[in-house]
């Protein structure tokens, strides 16, 4: 077994595909409209384009907001991303006006920072030992 997908809740798709591929270097996937503005549309790595893909969900549902509240108000990432210099990346998003709600940080080995995706999300940047 392996994931083939996984989600994270967007306020709007076509906004989430931008940041997601112009600012974070994500490749569209599939984009498949499914009635209405809602459409199936995944991003994925272009070092993997075989591999996991990211679902830009709309968050239409009534238990998306306030759960995505909810972590944005804890400071909690929806999602973690693997990078090989979490510094580098940093200071790379930055220039492309990314904000951060947390700079570079190392814990025990791991380096962490945390980022918002302008689409309602904390997204956390990760290089493991």
């Amino acid at each position: 077994m392996k994931i083939y997908v996984t989600s994270v809740f967007v306020d709007d798709q076509e906004k989430a595909l931008r940041f997601y591929t112009e600012k974070l270097g994500f490749e569209k996937k599939t984009d498949i409209p499914l009635g209405g503005p809602a459409r199936w549309l995944t991003v994925v790595s272009p070092e993997n384009p075989e591999g996991t893909e990211l679902l830009l969900e709309p968050s239409g549902h009534p238990a998306v907001q306030p759960y995505k509240t909810a972590l944005v108000e804890d400071g909690i990432p929806a999602t973690s991303f693997a990078v090989d210099d979490v510094e580098g990346e940093f200071k790379r998003l930055r220039e492309l006006g990314v904000e951060f709600t947390q700079e570079p940080l190392e814990m025990g080995g791991v380096t962490t920072a945390v980022l918002d995706d302008t689409c309602g999300n904390l997204i956390q940047i990760v290089r493991l030992p």
